[in-house]
């Protein structure tokens, strides 16, 4: 049956949050951190965005279903799931075997239009395909990030990174750095600091605060889903730091950050080794890098694209979004240039 005759069939309910079975969304095949409820909360909290959980039926079945957040910005009413700037790469579906992606996709962008009077729509699925979103008008761009296969032996993931990678490891070792897990909010300040002094090397300022990863913290510390790893020199400072999610079959690099000045002791490295370990001794198939950077190629992953698809109600909607991403970009860059101008002075 053809995608169109399937999209028509298909129809997204929604159920209030409150009252919604999280155990059997959870038992979802395709369930990524990114989905569950204290992942949602804290995008709401974030981002003053309103959680939206719905179930899709084709006829009386359930097949699956969709979690997204809405809010507005200069009085439109957007659906986003995800969207720039929440930190968050993946949202989307979560649909039975043999459920069609570009049919849920169309019977979303029915419930954006006319349950919601939503007037903008963006969406990233990490099972989605590039012909999900083209056969319904979307427009496409990417997530690029990198990816480790974690099935693979501790054995055979160290000798698949380079071999410059594996002597800054044992390098760290050897320089008496250990890798600590952390459990508290103080943990927020220190990772933003040395985030800080990252960003400053590049002469930009982080596109977010202390308080973001405080609110972070908050939701998912007590779940067992958010690795927190400090990184102790051999003097006890902490040099290092790194966030790193994870559950069901995929665990993800949201960020790690270093002083510039005790980088020489190779901390990250040793960081993303003990991480990797990890999640994969907990089952988890998949470490997904969070984004693009060529350095990242030397852990041995292999470089993966995930569609992301936008559509707006007028074509204007969709000129101004992408020119509110470009003057983000223009901002953060200035603000990174005055805090060295500040520096200096």
């Amino acid at each position: 049956m053809a995608s169109e005759d399937v999209g028509q069939r298909m129809k997204f309910h929604i159920i209030d949050f409150d009252a919604v079975d999280w155990n059997a969304l959870d038992r979802f095949s395709d369930r990524t951190v990114f989905q569950t409820r204290e992942w949602i909360q804290f995008i709401a909290e974030a981002q003053g965005a309103t959680p939206l959980i719905a179930e899709l039926r084709e006829g009386r079945e359930l097949v699956g279903y969709f979690t997204g957040l809405t809010f507005t910005r200069l009085g439109v009413k957007i659906l986003g799931s995800s969207f720039p700037g929440w930190t968050t790469p993946y949202i989307g579906f979560n649909l039975l075997p043999g459920a069609s992606r570009a049919g849920a996709l169309g019977a979303l962008e029915e419930m954006a239009w006319s349950s919601l009077k939503c007037l903008h729509m963006e969406i990233c699925d990490p099972y989605f395909t590039i012909e999900d979103g083209e056969s319904r008008g979307f427009n496409c761009e990417y997530f690029a990030t990198y990816r480790t296969d974690l099935r693979k032996s501790e054995e055979e993931l160290f000798g698949g990174m380079n071999s410059a990678c594996r002597r800054c490891i044992r390098k760290a070792e050897k320089s008496g750095v250990s890798i600590e897990e952390a459990h508290d909010l103080a943990f927020a300040d220190e990772y933003h600091q040395q985030l800080v002094d990252v960003f400053a090397k590049q002469k930009l300022v982080p596109p977010y605060t202390a308080d973001r990863v405080r609110t972070l913290i908050k939701h998912l510390g007590p779940t067992g889903r958010l690795l927190l790893l400090r990184a102790r020199a051999s003097d006890g400072d902490c040099i290092a730091s790194g966030i790193f999610p994870g559950f069901n079959k995929m665990a993800e690099f949201w960020g790690n950050a270093s002083f510039r000045s005790s980088q020489i002791l190779r901390p990250n490295e040793l960081m993303h080794w003990y991480a990797m370990r990890y999640w994969k001794r907990r089952g988890v198939e998949i470490y997904d890098w969070g984004g693009e950077g060529k350095y990242k190629e030397k852990y041995g992953c292999v470089p993966h694209r995930v569609p992301w698809f936008t559509k707006s109600r007028f074509e204007l909607l969709s000129r101004l979004r992408n020119e509110a991403k470009k003057m983000f970009e223009r901002k953060q860059r200035f603000l990174g240039w005055l805090q060295g101008e500040r520096n200096r002075s």
